[in-house]
């Protein structure tokens, strides 16, 4: 993928360069403008007729992510399609192949190379219901090339090791490598009642996890007192 992010820190966009007949696939809505590019829209699915309405319609549910997806297809030379995420925050760039296979949490995908794919893969009704890492399904991607993820804040790699294995806050994780394994736990105490932290993921095994500097509940909780309510 040919790409620069332009924009300050807090808040860039993905600027996609695309020759004739080159794709990529991206989040339904990102789009910020394009140039020279035939954007079609489709179900996040590749079943066709009504049983890729119902595939689509059950991967939404089961996964958190939208129904549909959006291709951009270069149409000259010199195609431009530029993306951004809803939140404000960083896009990073993550090289998939053979060696390189990713997990990704819900809303961290921004866009990828055509020849990317990604399968929804089972992670067990226990850390579904239990966390909230992508519901029962999480995006596994595979294939050759690149995805662009995005996070709230900064995006910081954490390395994993056999024998130095991480917990990280469940609202705080972006991706992770595919051979790692994890599971979803309380923190300490009553669901941390006595120590103001909830569901952690302990993640062991060898490889690297991508967690962003800030996440949405804690903003939301922030600023629910200043919230206006119908009593005034």
């Amino acid at each position: 993928m040919k790409f620069v992010l332009t924009g300050d820190s807090d808040c860039p966009i993905a600027r996609i360069a695309l020759g004739y007949g080159e794709s990529v696939r991206t989040e339904s809505g990102s789009m910020v403008y394009s140039r020279n590019v035939e954007i079609s829209g489709g179900l996040n699915t590749k079943k066709k007729g009504l049983g890729g309405v119902f595939s689509a319609i059950g991967r939404s549910i089961t996964s958190g992510e939208s129904m549909f997806i959006t291709t951009a297809t270069g149409t000259g030379d010199n195609g431009e399609i530029a993306v951004a995420p809803p939140i404000p925050g960083k896009i990073m760039e993550l090289k998939i192949d053979g060696a390189h296979q990713y997990r990704l949490n819900t809303g961290a995908f921004l866009a990828c190379d055509e020849s990317v794919d990604y399968t929804m893969v089972n992670q067990g009704i226990t850390k579904a219901l239990f966390g909230n890492t992508g519901g029962l399904f999480v995006m596994e991607m595979n294939g050759t090339g690149s995805v662009l993820v995005s996070a709230f804040g900064d995006i910081l790699a954490l390395t994993v090791t056999p024998d130095a294995p991480l917990t990280v806050d469940n609202e705080h994780v972006v991706a992770w490598d595919a051979e790692l394994d994890y599971h979803i736990e309380v923190a300490s105490g009553m669901f941390g009642f006595t120590t103001g932290e909830g569901l952690v993921n302990s993640f062991t095994g060898s490889g690297h996890v991508y967690i962003q500097t800030r996440n949405l509940a804690n903003l939301a909780q922030a600023m629910h007192p200043y919230l206006p309510t119908a009593s005034n």
